[in-house]
């Protein structure tokens, strides 16, 4: 049994990666919901939702995220409103695109979770619609937001600074609002402590990984089984391959190289993955007392994608 820890399109890809080397019902993937917002009314989990759309092999290639073939008429017809009423065109909510199939994934998740199903379960349901192998677990059942301090300016919602704001604003801090009173869902802790390998997948390790490390009893978990975690690094390069990773770790205080990957990762993973681009950054890794691995890391086909999974599995 493996368990991923993800968020994002990185971890979508990897385990769409990993299915190709494992049985998929031998992986349970732990995601992100600390970016899940509602919007229209509508309960949205963007990293539940890029994970399910990829492993069913129906995401859109060029945005990473989203159905593939999509419309937007919906979100067309809605601009209307917001010209009609212009103070109100943010409640509106376009600057947010959802497409028109996949607002029957949302609507979906509203309606089971009005009356009384728990995110587990929904999520479980929807994975299951979608043929999705995989064994996908929200981190908790419990509200948990990520609040970005803006510098100069206060704290906002993730998905204002991400997509509102295109991540295009410095930051001074993060916090994950409810954290501290929620549970891990069903299957979480079990997933981590009965895992062979436990695999931090190559997400933006502030706000995608962060989030699930705040929830009770999740990073003790992996402190515990320390050896057993292996970590990807995000940043090769001095960069992230997409969104904003590099730049929130710069801001607050943290190398924007493997080495401060490692920095962020040490107390709960023994292994880190770099890229062949970083190779002589391994030095610097072990410093921080983990493990260092070496190999290709940028996931531009199906088969790199697995040769990497095999490689931080171990197989």
């Amino acid at each position: 049994m493996i368990t991923v820890l993800c968020g994002g399109v990185g971890a979508a890809r990897f385990l769409a990666g990993l299915v190709q080397v494992v049985a998929p019902a031998s992986i349970t993937a732990v995601v992100n919901t600390g970016d899940d917002t509602v919007l229209h009314g509508l309960a949205i989990s963007p990293d539940l939702d890029t994970v399910t759309y990829t492993l069913a092999g129906a995401i859109d290639p060029e945005r990473g995220w989203g159905l593939g073939g999509e419309t937007w008429a919906a979100m067309g017809a809605l601009e209307r409103y917001g010209a009609v009423k212009p103070e109100t065109s943010s409640a509106a909510g376009t600057w947010f695109s959802l497409g028109d199939r996949d607002l029957a994934t949302h609507l979906y998740r509203t309606h089971r979770l009005a009356e009384g199903a728990s995110l587990s379960t929904v999520t479980a349901e929807i994975s299951r619609a979608w043929g999705v192998g995989v064994h996908l677990v929200p981190m908790t059942d419990d509200p948990v937001r990520t609040m970005v301090d803006v510098a100069g300016e206060g704290e906002i919602g993730f998905q204002e600074y991400f997509v509102g704001r295109r991540h295009a604003v410095p930051i001074t801090g993060v916090r994950f609002a409810g954290a501290d009173a929620a549970r891990p869902a069903p299957g979480v802790l079990q997933a981590i402590e009965t895992a062979e390998v436990i695999v931090v997948a190559p997400s933006n390790p502030v706000v995608s990984i962060g989030p699930l490390l705040a929830v009770a009893g999740v990073r003790e978990r992996l402190v515990a089984r320390r050896p057993d975690v292996v970590a990807v690094s995000p940043i090769i390069g001095g960069r992230a391959l997409k969104g904003p990773a590099d730049r929130m770790l710069g801001e607050l205080g943290i190398p924007v190289s493997a080495a401060g990957v490692a920095r962020w990762y040490r107390d709960v993973a023994g292994t880190l993955v770099i890229d062949t681009e970083d190779q002589a950054l391994a030095a610097a890794v072990e410093e921080h007392g983990l493990r260092c691995v070496v190999t290709d890391t940028i996931m531009s086909t199906p088969e790199v994608a697995a040769a990497l999974a095999r490689v931080v599995i171990g197989r």
